[in-house]
């Protein structure tokens, strides 16, 4: 951050302009770029240096130019898209879309079903979970006219809440090193890992989203309502799984491509590379949780796992007799599709970026500090974090700036370990929500494309339902504290 620049309401602009812009247009790209534009504007404002106002070399270089959006490129430019159109070359998608609907659904309750225990496998971590869980359950749930609206709810609200729930990931290992030393109870990197295993029972928002998804799927009727049954009784009684207006990303051809000659399709197609992908992304990181993995280069192999799987998935249908020339055409038609995505989250990779720059979560962090009571920190934590993360579009960021200002400020209220542990949670939650339902989030871009659905139909639709969980997640955060006060 430049020197001289204070955390000011000015930092709230960008993030205020692409939400706006996000609803008003419904255009996600053209709000992303006022976004990042107006960033620019800003931080010249602050500043008066002319190399702060041009925001192509200030903010878009650097972005798009940094390892983050290597990695975007790489998983889910080539390999996410390459897997995904190998998968369809050689019809192992759809072969599996008919086994799952011949053997396992008979309706759209399994169906939905089926997306919800998919996106608690998958459970690496957001991107990882909505991409994979879309691509695979989208077939199932479009012939049982399930809305478009409903399953990018059901995966969103499954991949980043469960990646904390079930935190054999890379989500421990981050916040640990965010809040180690910060307090005498969390000393170092091992007491903060350990800490975050004694309290991610406490993020209460992760609980309620998961447990509500699964009594959407189940059909329970108290757990739709508002814009998101309208689009449920849309689907189920004229078959449209859009709206009328609805303008998806990713748009897959309404006839599959079709099965290059003479070749079979097999489970083997569609099992093998996610096999491959899950035996090398998670082992590492549950060895490291289990203090076995000393002799591991590192914990988090995720990269090298998805180039393995779309690798072997080309492998495999070469060995199934499969020309070597229609292989490489599935998965260059594959990455081709994935190019609007790749510009969405590299603009979305640069607001965050010019969202650090600002300050922004530091501002709306410290105008709140000093305000309140032991009693109501866990539930003012849980909004707080809600709105950096919605308007950031980032939870690991807000983690980032909360988590050291949040467990000291915990520490000093109240130093019982139960008070420290809840208030940590409300942080995991409250940022998981406002990553999960941001318009600029990566998880709920790719949650839309990869289930067919608009981007803002997916916002406006989930947000309601996501709320009341958030707002369940705060009254429990509440309550859970009062025995440990005085």
């Amino acid at each position: 951050m430049p020197a001289g620049i204070e955390p000011s309401a000015l930092s709230l602009l960008p993030a205020v302009v692409t939400i706006f812009l996000a609803f008003a247009t419904r255009q996600v790209i053209p709000a992303l770029f006022a976004g990042v534009v107006t960033g620019s504007a800003v931080l010249y404002s602050q500043t008066g240096n002319w190399e702060d106002a041009n925001f192509i070399t200030r903010f878009l270089f650097p972005s798009l130019g940094s390892t983050s959006y290597a990695q975007i490129l790489l998983i889910y430019l080539w390999c996410l898209g390459g897997l995904i159109g190998v998968w369809e070359k050689t019809g192992g998608a759809r072969h599996f879309a008919e086994w799952a609907a011949r053997e396992l659904v008979q309706g759209p309750r399994s169906a939905l079903l089926l997306g919800w225990v998919l996106g608690i496998v998958f459970h690496q971590g957001g991107t990882v979970s909505t991409v994979l869980t879309g691509t695979t359950v989208k077939p199932v749930a479009d012939r049982h006219r399930i809305s478009h609206e409903e399953l990018a709810y059901v995966v969103d609200s499954t991949s980043s809440p469960i990646a904390t729930l079930i935190p054999i990931n890379a989500w421990p290992l981050y916040v640990a090193g965010l809040v180690a030393g910060t307090i005498p109870l969390i000393p170092d990197l091992a007491a903060g890992e350990s800490f975050f295993f004694q309290s991610f029972l406490f993020c209460f928002y992760a609980w309620f989203a998961v447990g509500s998804t699964l009594l959407l799927s189940l059909g329970f009727k108290y757990a739709l309502f508002g814009s998101m049954a309208r689009a449920r009784e849309r689907a189920r009684s004229t078959g449209n799984l859009d709206g009328a207006d609805a303008r998806p990303l990713l748009v897959l051809d309404a006839e599959p491509e079709p099965v290059a000659g003479g070749y079979q399709p097999s489970l083997i197609d569609f099992f093998l590379p996610l096999g491959v992908l899950l035996g090398i992304g998670i082992p590492p990181v549950l060895l490291t949780q289990l203090g076995l993995g000393g002799w591991l280069p590192k914990a988090n192999w995720i990269n090298e796992a998805f180039l393995s799987a779309v690798l072997s998935a080309m492998v495999v249908a070469k060995l199934r007799g499969m020309p070597m020339m229609e292989v490489l055409d599935g998965f260059i038609r594959g990455c081709q599709r994935m190019t609007i995505g790749a510009i969405i989250l590299g603009l979305a990779l640069t607001l965050g970026t010019v969202a650090k720059e600002l300050n922004t979560a530091a501002f709306i962090v410290n105008a709140i500090a000093g305000l309140l009571a032991p009693v109501a920190l866990p539930a003012t934590l849980t909004v707080v974090c809600m709105g950096i993360a919605f308007a950031t579009g980032t939870s690991w960021g807000t983690y980032a700036v909360v988590f050291p200002v949040a467990i000291p400020l915990a520490w000093a209220m109240n130093p019982e370990p139960l008070y420290i542990q809840v208030c940590f949670g409300a942080v995991l939650g409250g940022a998981v929500f406002g990553d999960q339902c941001s318009p600029i989030s990566d998880t709920t871009i790719l949650s839309s494309m990869f289930t067919g659905c608009d981007l803002m139909d997916h916002v406006r639709t989930q947000l309601p339902l996501a709320s009341i969980a958030a707002a369940l997640g705060a009254i429990c955060s509440t309550l859970a504290v009062l025995p440990s006060l005085p």
